[in-house]
């Protein structure tokens, strides 16, 4: 009798826990709108650091840099100074050359926005695209969440 082979359990939501700083608003206190990008962009790094990968080795040993190809962003709420956020990250969709995340930014359990961020593999040598390493991409594909909408 053979064992069913167990069901693959969903990855939990990575989260990042970002302070606003003076650095981060504008002269009223508001976080200013690049901003989040930054904050999009640290959370999607960590959650990769998370996985173990460093882009430093990836470029190094794999010639392999991710750069964001296509962002959508809905605001809905401001944050404001010394404001604790929480950034979420869940990959939507792993392609041989692409990922789609989708990520939020919450306060106290408040969504402050939304956004689906898709980002290319390149060659680090010459920034043409090129796939993903197989055994990378296949760690990534097994990291598929489903059922994402935009924002996490």
């Amino acid at each position: 009798m053979s064992n069913p082979t167990p069901a693959r359990t969903v990855p939990v939501l990575f989260t990042h826990r970002v302070r606003v700083y003076w650095e981060d608003t504008d002269a009223g206190g508001v976080v200013y709108h690049a901003q989040y990008l930054a904050f999009l962009e640290r959370a999607r790094t960590e959650w990769l650091r998370a996985l173990g990968k460093d882009q430093q080795v990836l470029r190094e040993e794999s010639d392999l840099v991710f750069a964001v190809r296509a962002m959508q962003v809905e605001f809905r709420q401001p944050a404001r100074l010394d404001d604790a956020l929480v950034v979420s990250v869940a990959l939507r969709r792993c392609g041989r050359a692409s990922l789609v995340f989708a990520q939020a930014i919450e306060r106290d359990g408040v969504r402050l926005l939304d956004a689906s961020v898709r980002v290319g593999a390149l060659a680090a040598s010459d920034f043409r695209p090129r796939a993903i390493p197989p055994p990378l991409y296949d760690e990534l594909k097994s990291l598929e969440m489903h059922n994402v909408e935009d924002g996490a």
